[in-house]
């Protein structure tokens, strides 16, 4: 902690980072609006100050019952990720200032500020609290939209998101049988809790299998609150990977999947905010297989990436926003030619492809070949050259689809107003970290966990990415001249977000048109058995049957003989069979 912010240290001790965020979000939209985007603006600028005013090493405990809740702890990984959510609340709440929407504001300023608190919590109990509140406030961006999909959508996020920590509070209850303590520090999977751990923090990292919740309802979201979502929940996850399970190997397959499966189903999505939502997925896989190789090169470049992806990836959501908003659609097949009339946002918009797609110079660059670097130095050879792949790939649709597509391609005729001033504020910050990190890299490299001595600009490092972007360029345009590319169609791009929005509501559905024709066969059975009860019974017992009608004396008699003559029988042999005494 420097001298110049000791003053401030009781200050900013009094709550924990991202408290001040919360707490004002409810009151800040009654004040009126210029006064209220002023305060907004300020919040993020004075959580960060007061988060550079704690010292490395900084813990703050309360007692409840019996547990002692470790509510803030500082240490240099979660300074970074510290760093980067304040940054980037700063600029989704700069591009959100023409919104007129105050739930969302609110609904943002909470969901930001319970995503960095989380990142301080130093118990699993604390990390619960602010993981359950990152999920019920964030989903307000979705259902903002106030449309018949993005309710739908909004009600699976919200129970996959609730789901995912129900599985940490069991998972943290398991740990502390086993062991007696919910410290949030390296947990491994050594046990059972730790598995449950490990599905929660992979279910909102978009591990396999698990990753359709992202796709399905990022956007469905207001223009906003995409912005917002990309930076904060899968971005909390990564952090929670590394802290509790850094060097776990499983992470290694299942990132270098995370980095491939997202690019084919990217390649043929004609929504474009659906493609941004896939390379995010791509990008997570990297970060997850930095955390599990788990060595410090492979955890700086995690951290790293995370960072430089925050900023990236919202000046992509951004720039799609900025057409959404003017054009009011951004699908591929009725987009283009909007570079005439908005040339900023279509030169933010490949600054933030540039980035994506590690052009030397930018952000990516410097962050994605560290993690490159350590698995080649790990000798992971397949998920190497997995991770190659995929770097073609991002810039196969990210890095050329969006930008071609969105501002060049197909000359729709569109002439709309360039994006409103504060987004282009935004947009413009966001450029300037993009640029500004890839050519100072060494500004980023002193806030990372580890002390680093990696030097990204290599002849061979440079050399090789340019190799890589300029093959991936000629394949999209040979593809594109011989029309072998799939073509941008109005179509839906089935993913595994189907098997519940689709297939199981259908098989549901049939299950219980089954159980109801079954049921009604059943009563209809068991109707006509009891009509046939009712005929045997009156045919035989009512007055006018056989059985009804008077008997003779005699006959009566020789019946009532003959049955006592039975009982006395059967009581013969009852007596008979019983041992004496």
């Amino acid at each position: 902690m420097t001298e110049s912010l000791a003053p401030m240290l009781p200050l900013a001790a009094a709550m924990p980072p991202g408290m001040l965020l919360m707490l004002a979000a409810i009151p800040v939209v009654f004040l009126p609006r210029t006064i209220s985007n002023i305060v907004m603006l300020l919040l993020p600028i004075i959580g960060l100050a007061q988060l550079l005013a704690l010292p490395i090493g900084y813990t703050d405990t309360v007692a409840i019952f019996d547990y002692t809740l470790e509510v803030t702890r500082v240490d240099a990984l979660s300074r970074v990720f510290g760093i980067v959510f304040h940054l980037a609340a700063f600029m989704g709440i700069l591009y959100a200032l023409h919104v007129k929407d105050r739930m969302q504001a609110a609904a943002a300023l909470i969901y930001v500020g319970s995503a960095i608190a989380a990142v301080f919590a130093g118990d699993l109990i604390t990390l619960f609290v602010w993981w359950e509140l990152t999920a019920l406030s964030s989903v307000f961006l979705i259902w903002a939209s106030r449309t018949e999909s993005a309710l739908r959508a909004g009600q699976r996020y919200l129970i996959i998101q609730v789901t995912s920590g129900l599985l940490l509070l069991l998972g943290a209850i398991l740990l502390h049988a086993e062991s007696g303590s919910i410290v949030f520090e390296h947990i491994g999977l050594e046990s059972a809790g730790g598995w449950f751990v490990f599905m929660a923090f992979g279910i909102k990292a978009c591990f396999p299998l698990l990753h359709g919740w992202m796709k399905d309802s990022y956007p469905e979201a207001t223009i906003t609150g995409t912005v917002f979502l990309s930076g904060f929940t899968t971005k909390l996850a990564i952090y929670a990977l590394a802290r509790g399970f850094a060097g776990t190997e499983i992470l290694i397959p299942i990132g270098a999947t995370m980095t491939a499966f997202p690019i084919f189903f990217a390649v043929i999505e004609n929504d474009l905010r659906r493609v941004l939502a896939y390379s995010l997925n791509n990008q997570l896989g990297y970060m997850v297989v930095g955390i599990g190789i788990g060595t410090e090169l492979a955890l700086n470049g995690a951290v790293a990436h995370v960072f430089a992806h925050v900023i990236y990836k919202a000046l992509l959501f951004m720039s799609m926003g900025a057409v959404l908003l003017r054009v009011g659609t951004v699908k591929g097949s009725e987009l283009g030619g909007l570079y005439k009339s908005m040339p900023w946002t279509t030169v933010f918009c490949i600054i933030g492809a540039a980035s994506i797609s590690a052009f030397p110079l930018t952000s990516g660059f410097v962050t994605k070949s560290m993690i490159l670097t350590a698995a080649a130095d790990g000798h992971y050879l397949i998920p190497f050259l997995i991770l190659l792949f995929a770097s073609a790939g991002v810039f196969h649709h990210s890095g050329i689809k969006i930008p071609f597509f969105a501002f060049f391609a197909h000359d729709r005729g569109f002439r709309v107003k360039e994006a409103p001033l504060n987004m282009l504020a935004a947009m413009a910050i966001a450029a300037f970290f993009c640029i500004g990190i890839g050519v100072f890299p060494g500004i980023l490299y002193k806030i990372l966990p580890y002390p680093v001595e990696y030097v990204p600009y290599t002849t061979s490092h440079v050399v090789q990415m340019l190799q890589l972007l300029l093959f991936s360029a000629l394949a999209f345009t040979f593809l594109m001249k011989t029309k072998l590319y799939p073509p941008e169609l109005r179509s839906v791009v089935l993913d595994v977000d189907w098997v519940w929005r689709k297939l199981l509501p259908e098989a549901w559905s049939r299950v219980a048109e089954v159980w109801l024709m079954g049921q009604i066969a059943f009563l209809s059975t068991a109707n006509k058995a009891r009509l046939r009860v009712l005929d045997f019974t009156s045919a035989h017992l009512s007055p006018w049957s056989r059985l009804g009608e008077p008997w003779p004396t005699g006959a009566t008699a020789m019946w009532a003989a003959m049955l006592l003559l039975a009982y006395l029988y059967l009581a013969f042999q009852n007596l008979a069979t019983r041992p004496p005494g």
